[in-house]
């Protein structure tokens, strides 16, 4: 049991996990603004353009109510809505991702100097060049 445990907080304590709970947390914060902009922001226009029908009442009765009986009905107007909020969501992640892709690329060029370049890429870079220059002095030898 005590293996278990310890199994248990080196699996917990990676950074990968550390990670994870911070994606979830910005994910729901994220999550929450959407459902915001998309209900205050977006539907308002659009209901104002169908002549303030708003999309939630939207539904297919399959059978009406009457008295005791519970009306059974689709609502695929609560369907356009989630599609809306779900495009919105794809549209900014893709926006930002990018973006986030255009500056790491900065950031990864060595020949850029406008970002500096973490040293990783920086050494390789060397490395490539220091290869590129053996590779002649070989190629100059052999003819």
């Amino acid at each position: 049991m005590k293996n278990f445990f310890q199994e248990f907080k080196k699996f917990a304590v990676k950074g990968n996990m550390v990670d994870m709970a911070i994606g979830i947390i910005i994910g729901t914060a994220f999550n929450n603004v959407v459902n915001v902009l998309v209900k205050k922001v977006v539907m308002p226009p659009l209901s104002l353009m169908t002549d303030d029908v708003h999309f939630t009442n939207w539904k297919l009765i399959l059978r009406a109510a009457h008295g005791d009986v519970v009306e059974v009905a689709i609502g695929y107007g609560e369907l356009i809505e989630v599609l809306i909020d779900f495009i919105i969501i794809a549209l900014t992640i893709f926006v930002v991702l990018k973006f986030m892709n255009r500056f790491r690329n900065k950031a990864e060029n060595p020949d850029n100097l406008e970002v500096e370049t973490p040293k990783n890429i920086e050494l390789l870079s060397n490395m490539e060049k220091l290869m590129k220059e053996q590779n002649e002095l070989i190629k100059k030898k052999w003819q």
